[in-house]
């Protein structure tokens, strides 16, 4: 079948089209076979170790990994069967194994060690050096220095903890597809028309009358938003903050109550074999923060800021809520309504005043059309490329000088069998391999409503910066001039200093000159008014106290989650997120409400002990755009500066260093503050 299998087709981009999931295990199997035996040949090899015959062989051989299973994996992600999920299970446990034995391969250890002993080392490109310091780093991670049996049982935790990971997530993929409602268009009273419209679309779809409610984000949104049927609110939230748990209308049928359990003692466990005291140790062992004192000074020192501001807004929302809503108590399936009204009032901006200003095709115009004066970088379409569904874009990023430099993925809508919510990922790594320049290829996912036959996808201009988000993300790795894949674009990259380029980007969709290349309405095609500009900037720090406690409470449940775990009381998820939100809240959910059984990023998406990585990257970003504040935000300076000293170096160095490259000094608060209204 490998004869046959499109998964080993030496192919620029992987072929979609063609892929089933047959094919997975075939592929898997012969790849990791092929580097075994290379990496067997190399270890046997007696020639004095350089950098070209002991290193370059190794990202030969990930990158031809990553060319067969990153395609597998997105698959997983976006277009979900049942022959696809157990084909995926299997392999991805054989390529766990195979990484935790490679990292535990004391003979390869020491090839590495000896370039980095050798006297070539010092004479070695920054991004090469980087490499070989990173790969011992990375053994050290895996086990490399363990006996017997702690290495076994190190490597037995990898394997677990990998298929966990995979579980968790379907878990709640399957809870969110799990449930849904139909009702009719009484019930949907206060939602607008475009939001009205897709929920009986998704009716039809689903061959049923009136509209057809579900947990996918969209559907959320618009419900909780603006349904003035409050029953159907409490229902929405309680189904979509249930999922995956013991509680909820599928209380425990897809729970992940003993998943999370596991993961945690998992993790403490392998943690405390190599050397830790915990997992959050382990886990700063890669990034920026370094230590636990160091994360948790810098979330108790923003919280110490945000909380008296966030009880001023709730305390505020409450009074709006009695005396304008008729609500004597407000339920947490309220707050975002009442939020909503409460904008409306005191700024007079509602969100259906915003969404016919940003039309999807616009908006993507627009980014791209960012892109190139900032970055001089043109987008272009290629309809010729094979993809995974009918809706997905294949787009070639060019130079200034018309050459393919990298490409990329638009995959937007929600759709069934597709994980929730936004994401970049690599598809292909940037690498030389001696014969040629392989450009690097993203994967930007997205989960906007469809369009409608009379419409186009009409967002929110919070989805506006998601999409920017995951672009600036994308940049990361398309614009990187690194030929080793291990630390190319975001690769290698301390995991809080990564979110930096994305939410960098975010800062764009706040910006009248940024705003005045898309924002035309979809019908008229008159741009943004003046007055609703305005009303729109004023709102970035609307409820900002409110969003900031609730980001400081997912990051300081995490991180203590990690560092707080004692193997004699288990994760105690719920009780340590109880202590969390006294501290830290002023809001709080009902008692059977479930964060933790969908918290998919510290579960399943590698943002365990680093959640506050997006607070932490937030104070970068903000610094960085203060750069483009003063000097003109498409002033091409300054966009030079930021990608030859942040997006073209990639993880080749630290990103402390990049930064203080590009903004001549270390990051400060002021401007991450000034964000979000608090004081310096």
């Amino acid at each position: 079948m490998t004869e046959t299998n499109p998964l080993l087709a030496d192919a620029d981009l992987p072929p979609f089209a063609a892929i089933r999931p047959e094919h997975v295990l075939p592929a898997v199997t012969k790849v990791l076979a092929e580097y075994r035996a290379r990496i067997d040949a190399l270890t046997a090899a007696t020639a004095p170790r350089t950098f070209a015959n002991t290193m370059l062989p190794q990202e030969e051989l990930e990158h031809r990994l990553e060319r067969i299973w990153a395609p597998v994996a997105h698959l997983h992600a976006v277009r979900d069967s049942a022959a696809l999920r157990a084909a995926y299970a299997e392999a991805e446990q054989r390529v766990t194994e195979h990484a935790a034995e490679l990292g535990q391969n004391r003979a390869l250890y020491e090839a590495v060690k000896a370039v980095a002993d050798g006297a070539e080392f010092a004479t070695l490109p920054r991004a090469a050096r980087t490499l070989v310091e990173h790969a011992l780093r990375d053994f050290h991670l895996s086990g490399v220095a363990l006996a017997e049996p702690a290495r076994s049982r190190f490597r037995a935790i990898a394997t677990e903890l990998a298929r966990l990971g995979t579980e968790f997530e379907n878990a709640v993929l399957d809870a969110t597809e799990a449930w849904s409602e139909i009702v009719d268009a009484s019930a949907l009273a206060g939602v607008p028309e475009a939001e009205r419209a897709a929920l009986a679309r998704d009716a039809a779809e689903a061959g049923q009358p009136g509209y057809l409610v579900t947990l996918r984000q969209p559907s959320v949104q618009a419900i909780l938003t603006y349904a003035e049927d409050r029953a159907l609110r409490e229902r929405v939230y309680a189904a979509y903050h249930t999922r995956a748990s013991d509680q909820g209308p599928h209380a425990g049928r897809f729970d992940n109550s003993a998943r999370i359990e596991r993961i945690l003692a998992l993790r403490h466990e392998g943690a405390r074999l190599l050397g830790f005291a915990n997992a959050a140790e382990e886990s700063l062992a890669t990034k920026m923060a370094a230590t636990p004192k160091r994360v948790l000074d810098f979330l108790h020192d923003l919280a110490a800021r945000a909380k008296p501001v966030a009880a001023r807004e709730l305390a505020e929302l409450r009074e709006f809520a009695r005396t304008e809503l008729g609500l004597a108590e407000l339920a947490p399936w309220d707050l975002a309504y009442a939020a909503e009204k409460l904008r409306a009032r005191t700024l007079d901006l509602r969100e259906e005043d915003l969404k016919p200003y940003f039309p999807l095709p616009a908006v993507l115009d627009g980014l791209f059309a960012i892109a190139a004066r900032v970055f001089g970088i043109t987008l272009q379409a290629r309809d010729d490329v094979a993809v995974w569904h009918p809706d997905v874009r294949y787009y070639e990023v060019r130079d200034g000088a018309g050459r393919v430099r990298a490409g990329a993925y638009l995959d937007l809508y929600t759709r069934a069998g597709k994980r929730d919510g936004a994401w970049m990922d690599v598809c292909r790594s940037r690498f030389d391999d001696g014969r040629r320049t392989h450009p690097p290829i993203a994967f930007l996912t997205c989960n906007f409503a469809p369009p409608l036959p009379d419409r186009p996808t009409l967002l929110t201009h919070e989805e506006v910066a998601t999409l920017f988000h995951e672009f600036g993300h994308g940049l990361h790795l398309l614009l990187t001039e690194v030929d080793l894949p291990s630390v190319s674009g975001i690769a290698g990259v301390e995991w809080d200093a990564v979110e930096l380029p994305s939410q960098f980007l975010e800062n764009f969709a706040w910006q009248r000159e940024a705003l005045d290349l898309f924002a035309r309405h979809w019908q008229t095609g008159a741009p943004l008014p003046a007055d609703l500009y305005r009303r729109l900037r004023a709102s970035r720090q609307f409820h900002a106290g409110l969003f900031l406690v609730r980001q400081l409470e997912f990051a300081l449940f995490d991180f203590r989650l990690h560092l707080d775990y004692d193997p004699r009381r288990g994760a105690r998820a719920l009780e340590l997120l109880d202590e969390v939100r006294r501290e830290i809240a002023v809001v709080f959910p009902p008692p059977w409400q479930r964060l933790p059984h969908a918290f998919g990023h510290i579960f399943g998406g590698g943002y365990d002990a680093g959640y506050y990585s997006y607070l932490w990257a937030e104070l970068l970003s903000a610094d960085a755009f203060a750069r483009f504040e003063e000097a003109g935000i498409f002033d091409r300076a300054a966009g030079e500066a930021f990608r030859r000293s942040i997006l073209a170096v990639g993880g080749s160095r630290p990103a402390l260093e990049s930064f203080v490259e590009f903004r001549g000094r270390e990051p400060r608060i002021d401007a991450l503050l000034r964000s979000y209204g608090l004081a310096a």
